[in-house]
């Protein structure tokens, strides 16, 4: 009596199952071949498409197959090789072979059947498994480390879908351009850096979207250097899956170290390393104090979200409404320090920026000295460092419990929050300590010489300046008590990530 089986045909990618693609129709020949060996009738054939091996239990087909084998006319699955049925990523993908258990039914192959309700085929299926898993995960070891040799000696291991908006890359010459639209870049750091900061009105401008101009301002591709800070995670937990168990991108995590691939791509960048450090910084201070370009008409405030108070925290801002008939800036943190008149603190900034900071006696006398010499001890900054360094894995813990579903976003962001201002208080005594004999006269008059006249501008204009050369004023009971901005031009010790290092500006000048 001729036995009724069921005929299993999997691929992994879209690709594989297209018509100009063999790997189908060799499977549905070699299982017929199986099936005439064994005196099986081939009576329903469940074909899969894109589906991992290790996310076959996820698919609608997968479960279609096993509702069939609870026909008990149902005597067996065909498939051309064990590999079809499964590659088994973690130990619940073994719930397939219960599956087959439970049922009686026997998986059918060319070298031979496998009972896995007998002793020998739970033994041997089990073992099968395990090898096609293995299989699998040399496969991606084999296919990730090829692509990351690609990247090394700096060509493209994948396709162009990952390419930057406006690069281009030619696989016959292995060689890296910029396309037309890569124009459109270059302007957007130019509004970028003039001192308009709304990514939306400069996205408007180059006719594109707000997202892409953003990944845009981050990716250091523009200055013909390619660097790589993540890569897909290769474990268990890093497997991410579709809808019906189709196949998708890995989750991507950060590289180590030693791990990140800086490759220069070309001696003709598109903007210099000096332009995008300074953009990085003006980006990283935007999305730190909540720059806004869109509130003019809302207040006269000229320098919400430039200062700070003495105790770490950002100045807010309160407007005259009711019974307060001034503006005030105070102390976000509510610390007791007692309210700035707007009145009265803005025109002593806007001297100090204008007059003593443009001027060189006064840097020569006043800032430069400060600057070469170290202020505090050295157990205070190294008491800093260590503060530092926990509050980094303090907030990564907070993060690590939002992903968990521990806390929720409100929680989460009130206490990252709390952390930033702590870390900005325990930054001021590390800058400050900081010695620098890397800066001369010369370069302090040209950071501080776009300045000039700046007390004659506009709130319009003074705020666009003020985004460009991005200073974070320290005040407390109307005295300046120095400022933090960024200098371009550093010794390599000092540079952070983006090669722009903050310099800390002492001035201790209260307004009369």
């Amino acid at each position: 009596m001729t036995k009724r089986a069921a005929e299993l045909v999997r691929v992994s990618t879209e690709s594989q199952a297209g018509n100009d693609r063999a790997s189908i129709p060799a499977q549905r020949a070699i299982n017929r071949r199986t099936a005439l060996a064994y005196g099986l009738t081939i009576v329903r054939s469940i074909e899969m498409s894109d589906v991992s091996g290790a996310s076959v239990l996820l698919a609608p087909e997968m479960r279609e197959l096993l509702a069939l084998m609870n026909d008990k006319e149902i005597h067996g699955v065909v498939a051309r090789e064990f590999s079809r049925l499964m590659r088994p990523e973690n130990f619940s993908d073994y719930a397939l072979l219960q599956a087959f258990s439970d049922t009686n039914t026997i998986l059918y192959l060319p070298e031979g059947p496998i009972d896995f309700s007998s002793k020998t085929g739970r033994l041997m299926g089990t073992i099968r498994a395990a090898i096609a898993g293995m299989e699998r995960t040399e496969i991606l070891e084999r296919i990730w480390g090829a692509k990351e040799e690609k990247r090394k000696a700096g060509e493209l291991g994948q396709s162009k879908i990952v390419l930057p908006y406006g690069v281009d890359y030619d696989y016959a010459t292995r060689t890296w351009s910029y396309t037309a639209d890569a124009l459109r870049v270059k302007e957007g750091f130019r509004l970028l850096l003039s001192g308009n900061t709304n990514y939306n009105d400069i996205a408007r401008t180059l006719g594109m979207s707000a997202r892409t101009l953003n990944h845009a301002f981050r990716n250091p591709i523009y200055t013909g250097v390619r660097v790589i800070k993540e890569k897909r995670d290769m474990s268990a937990a890093g497997k991410c899956v579709a809808p019906n168990g189709r196949q998708a991108d890995r989750k991507k995590i950060k590289r180590a170290e030693h791990e990140v691939i800086r490759v220069k791509i070309t001696d003709e960048p598109l903007i210099s390393e000096m332009e995008f450090n300074q953009a990085q910084r003006i980006m990283d201070l935007k999305a730190k104090n909540h720059w806004r370009m869109n509130d003019q008409a809302k207040h006269p405030f000229t320098y919400n979200g430039f200062l700070r108070c003495d105790c770490g925290a950002s100045m807010h801002t309160q407007p005259s409404c009711g019974r307060r008939r001034a503006d005030y800036y105070r102390c976000s943190a509510k610390c007791g320090a007692s309210f700035l008149r707007r009145e009265r603190l803005e025109p002593h900034i806007n001297n100090i920026l204008a007059n003593r900071l443009t001027s060189p006696s006064f840097l020569k006398r006043n800032v430069l000295p400060s600057l070469r010499k170290q202020d505090g001890t050295a157990a205070d900054v190294e008491r800093a460092r260590r503060q530092l360094t926990a509050l980094d894995g303090k907030r990564q813990r907070v993060l690590d419990a939002y992903f968990d579903n521990v806390i929720d976003a409100a929680e989460r962001d009130a206490r990252v929050a709390s952390i930033e201002r702590e870390r900005r208080a325990f930054e001021v005594i590390v800058n400050a300590a900081r010695p620098r004999t890397d800066l001369s006269l010369e370069i302090l008059v040209s950071t501080f010489a776009p300045f000039v006249e700046f007390d004659l501008l506009n709130r319009e204009d003074k705020r666009a300046l003020l985004n460009i050369l991005t200073p974070e004023i320290v005040v407390k009971n109307y005295e300046v008590k120095g400022m933090t901005i960024g200098c371009s031009v550093v010794s390599h010790t000092d540079k952070d990530d983006h090669g722009i290092a903050p310099i800390w500006i002492p001035l201790n000048l209260k307004a009369a």
